[in-house]
């Protein structure tokens, strides 16, 4: 079944290894390990239209968009911003924030090192909800307040965001980020 239209668990997994996150009870197969878990759509809302969100676009979101519309793509830039030589920060007028001319850079990082694999469910949340309870996923932050590494990641990414509201924001240009 293509992607482009399924509901279903994504799956980021990335290679390597790195102290900045604990590896040590995640699920590896091979040299890869499972780090994180999300779904698409979102669990719907008791008012309100159902999310036209699929697979196709949240993959996209995560791999081509930038840190202000993934989750992911925020904690992967706040992580490996020295690594990469990026930082985040504030675009346009608002509270908008991306990585910038580094949200290629971190895109490039991503499409080398980040697989994805999916399962198809027509409740992805109740899967997700059950992953996040009884898996060691490092870079899931809601729900996961138990991980031995949720601390220090919320303390990282606040501590990103805080830098990038102390400096000037860049200017938005249309269409870009």
């Amino acid at each position: 079944m293509p992607y482009s239209t399924i509901s279903g668990g994504v799956r980021m997994v990335l290679q390597g290894n790195s102290a900045k996150h604990p590896l040590d009870k995640c699920i590896k197969r091979d040299d890869l390990h499972l780090l994180y878990v999300g779904i698409s759509p979102n669990k719907p809302q008791r008012i309100g239209n159902p999310s036209k969100q699929n697979l196709r676009l949240k993959i996209k979101d995560h791999c081509q968009g930038n840190a202000e519309s993934s989750t992911l793509k925020l904690t992967l830039g706040c992580l490996l911003s020295n690594k990469l030589g990026i930082e985040l920060r504030r675009v346009g007028k608002g509270r908008r924030m991306t990585f910038h001319d580094g949200e290629d850079i971190l895109s490039q990082r991503m499409s080398e090192n980040a697989f994805v694999a999916w399962i198809v469910h027509e409740e992805p949340w109740r899967v997700e909800d059950k992953a996040i309870g009884q898996l060691s996923l490092p870079l899931n932050l809601r729900d996961n307040e138990s991980h031995s590494f949720y601390r220090r990641l919320t303390s990282i990414r606040k501590d990103s965001k805080r830098k990038a509201r102390a400096k000037s924001s860049i200017p938005r240009v249309r269409g870009i980020l």
